[in-house]
């Protein structure tokens, strides 16, 4: 059986992203990545991991906008869960938060 290939993305993939990526990359039918959309991310978002996702889920509306603007024909595959940039790395909130934002595609 074929993964289905994951991609997270925030601004910096220092909170969110790399959260979110932490989440799911146990999930036997998930491969999972993460990266950022702002200069200097710990792991910039490019256009080979665009191509390489068959999903991608963005924290914010801004961040779909950067994926667009990088790879115009992805927008079949990106969806904004909304998160704000208020979390820091693994806090409960932002697990549950992401966990409750992810039912209904997981």
């Amino acid at each position: 059986m074929r993964k289905r290939k994951i991609l997270f993305v925030c601004g910096q993939n220092v909170d969110r992203s790399p959260t979110a990526e932490d989440l799911f990359k146990k999930a036997e039918n998930l491969e999972v990545k993460s990266a950022g959309v702002s200069y200097g991310a710990t792991v910039p978002l490019t256009r080979e991991l665009v191509k390489w996702a068959d999903e991608i889920y963005v924290m914010e509306f801004n961040h779909q906008q950067a994926v667009l603007k990088m790879v115009p024909s992805a927008w079949k595959k990106v969806e904004s869960l909304e998160i704000p940039d208020i979390y820091y790395r693994d806090q409960p909130e932002l697990r549950q938060l992401i966990v409750e934002k992810m039912k209904p595609y997981i």
